[in-house]
This record gives structure tokens, C-alpha cells and sequence, in this order.
């Protein structure tokens, strides 16, 4: 049974006020390419399909094609709601979608009826169990102590009476203990939305949303995805890709990835205006359309620089500063005997505690001059 796991489409995500819906529209061909190439017998989208619970309409318009183009295809394909969707608008229409062989995870209500496919190999249970916590699962337990995520999670995972002799594969979308989180996500205080790993070992296959970094959780049958793209700078490291899951017979389970290269990357760039600016610096890389993040490390700011940036890094998303006085941190305090001191003393004091450094003799000239002609003025 070969399997590929997806997560975290986001449709819809704006990044630094940049719209993401062409990126996202691009990504997902590429994904279809993916499967064109594999084959898969079954396709998994584990949660977060939206970025919102009230979708725009363009980003709803991207989904329902490409169910479409799934559809076409003749895949069992798997989708739950994460805590980025609405569980109702993704439950929509699931029992009519059933018999295209699009499963749409229904509103948890107590209960996860598995999916059952077959191969060679014999049986594989699919089951879906879409973002929840601990209030949701309370209402049908109420005999139940559940006062954590772990708990909330392993009571559902109790009521699905797993037969041992099957392949089984659980897609849900939760925060697994020890998983790396990535600046784009949603993060809950004190790491109440953790849930162990272990609570999953009767599971074959655990197909995880919620975490933007494709990586393992203990095992490779414990596994997130990651995002098909790039939501923030923190992720300007990750290699995105897809899940290629194979199972076998019991117990024998191989993964892998396949690669996703995007229409335009996030990148973080770091030097002096001038060196970025310089036409050997940027020329045979794709970093004129790609969204950029530039760090200037000029110890003055530069005029109207993120301007003129955009004129060459047309999609710059995001600009700052790494010098001398970005790293002094400190606190200004009210400056000492005042009366004493000269306009242009005051001033030099405020500007060194503000720029962790002293100004220069063409900024105090020119600041002896501006004091002057405004105490003239008032004479």
C-alpha cells in the first residue's frame, strides 16, 4: 500500500502581507506531478487545509480543484480539519464525497469508524481523527478523567478497538511531544497542547499535521510532513517535500521523500547596502522574484533603502538592521545635570545611548548648525 502524506496546505496564507494563493496554486501541480510519478494507491492531507476558519473564496476555489484533480486520478483520498479549519466547512458534504473515494473527516462526535482498503498484503485500517481537545473529547467521556491533550487523544485512540492483526494507520493533526516548531505556527503557553508519542505504538503508520519542519517523532512510523512551502524565515533552512509511504506486511514500513521545489523561495540575505546592491552579488541566483529578508549591517540607516531594495529583490518582504546600535539594547535614561550642559552635549549623550556609538564629525557639525538656527529663530 503505498501512501502520500501531506500536511498544512495553509490555502489562502498571506506571509508579511504577500498573498501566497499563485505560490500555493504552483505548489500543488507540482505535487500532482509527485503523484502522477508514484502512483500512490491513496492520498493523505492531514489537516490545516486552510489558514482560516473562514477561508476566502479564492482559497476554497483552489481546494476544490484540486480535490478534483485527485479525483480524476481514482485515489482514496484522506482529509481531517486542523486547528487552523473549521471542523464543520471541512466536514461538508463527506458522505456524499465518500463514494468518489474523498474522505472528509466528519465533526468529531465520540466515535472514528476506520476506512478499510485492501492490497496484497491483506487489510489497512484508516483512521481519521482530526484536530481535538480535551473539552471536545470531555463531552462524550464525561466518566472520564481527561484533563490533558495525551489524555484526550489516547481516550479517542481507546475507542477505536484496533485489530492488531491489520495494517493501521492513524491521521490526526496534534503537537508531539519533542517535535521542533517553526515561527509560522501556533504555539500554546507552557506547552499545554503537547501529546506523548507513546500513545501511538499500536499504530503502523502515523500521519502527522500541525508542524511546518518535515521530520520524525521518536520513529519514522511517527511522522509530520511539513508544509508543502515556506511560511516563514525561520523555515528559510527546511528542504520541503512530500511523504512516500509504503507499507507492506505487517511490520515492514519504508519511507521516503521526494522533494518540492518552489515557484519562488524564502531567502535571508545579510551584508552592507552596498555589497547587496552589487550586481555581482545577486546576478546568477533567483533572488530578484524569490521573497527575501535583508539584514543590513550599514552602522547608519540608509535613505528610503527598503525603496530602493525593491528594485532589484522586488518581493522583500521584511527589513532590519544588525549593527551597533540594533546589539547596544540598553535603556536611556534621563540625562544629568542638564542645566550645565550645552543643547548639542544633550543631544550627543541621547544619540550615542541610542546608536552605541558617537556621532560623527559631519553629524555634530550639522547639529551645532540645526541648534543654532532654531535658537535664532526663537530670539
Amino acid at each position: 500500500m503505498k501512501l502520500i502524506h501531506l500536511s498544512d496546505l495553509h490555502l489562502g496564507k498571506r506571509v508579511n502581507e504577500y498573498s501566497m494563493l499563485e505560490d500555493q496554486e504552483y505548489i500543488l501541480k507540482k505535487i500532482l506531478e509527485v503523484i502522477d510519478d508514484e502512483r500512490p494507491d491513496g492520498v493523505i492531507i492531514a489537516g490545516d487545509v486552510y489558514d482560516k476558519s473562514v477561508p476566502s473564496a479564492e482559497a476554497v476555489r483552489l481546494f476544490d480543484e484540486f480535490l478534483v484533480w485527485l479525483a480524476r486520478r481514482k485515489l482514496e483520498v484522506f482529509v481531517i480539519s486542523g486547528n487552523h479549519d473549521s471542523p464543520e466547512r471541512i466536514a461538508f458534504g463527506s458522505r456524499i464525497m465518500d463514494e468518489g473515494g474523498i474522505h472528509m473527516s466528519p465533526v468529531y462526535d465520540g466515535r472514528i469508524e476506520p476506512i478499510f482498503l485492501n492490497d496484497e498484503y491483506g487489510p489497512v485500517d484508516i483512521y481519521m481523527l482530526p484536530f481535538v481537545k480535551p473539552v471536545h473529547v470531555r463531552r462524550f467521556h464525561e466518566n472520564q478523567e481527561i484533563d490533558s491533550y495525551t489524555a484526550a487523544v489516547a481516550c479517542t485512540i481507546a475507542d477505536m478497538n484496533l485489530d492488531q492483526s491489520h495494517r493501521n494507520v492513524l491521521i490526526t493533526h496534534q503537537f508531539v511531544t519533542g517535535a521542533t516548531r517553526s515561527d509560522s505556527e501556533d504555539i500554546s503557553v507552557g506547552g499545554s497542547d503537547n501529546v506523548d508519542a507513546e500513545i501511538f505504538k499500536d499504530f503502523d503508520y502515523v500521519a502527522l499535521g500541525h508542524i511546518h519542519s518535515p521530520q520524525n517523532c521518536g520513529s519514522e512510523q511517527i511522522r509530520y510532513c511539513g508544509t508543502p512551502l515556506k511560511y516563514s524565515f525561520s523555515e528559510a533552512g527546511d528542504h520541503k517535500s512530500v511523504t512516500i509511504v509504503e507499507l507492506a506486511e505487517k511490520g515492514n514500513l519504508m519511507i521516503r521523500t521526494v522533494e518540492l521545489v518552489p515557484k519562488r523561495d524564502l531567502v535571508e540575505l545579510k551584508g552592507s547596502y552596498e555589497q547587496l546592491t552589487l550586481r555581482s552579488f545577486y546576478e546568477n541566483t533567483n533572488w530578484q522574484e524569490d521573497y527575501v529578508h535583508i539584514t543590513l549591517t550599514d552602522e547608519e540607516d540608509v535613505p528610503d533603502a527598503i525603496g530602493k531594495l525593491r528594485i532589484i529583490y522586488r518581493n522583500l518582504m521584511k527589513l532590519d538592521y544588525d549593527n551597533k546600535r540594533t546589539r547596544a539594547g540598553g535603556q536611556i535614561k534621563a540625562a544629568e545635570n542638564v542645566e550645565k550642559r550645552t543643547p548639542l552635549e544633550l543631544f550627543a549623550e541621547l544619540y550615542e545611548l541610542q546608536n552605541n556609538q558617537p556621532m560623527s564629525e559631519e553629524q555634530s557639525k550639522f547639529m551645532e548648525q540645526l541648534i543654532e538656527k532654531t535658537w535664532e529663530e526663537k530670539l
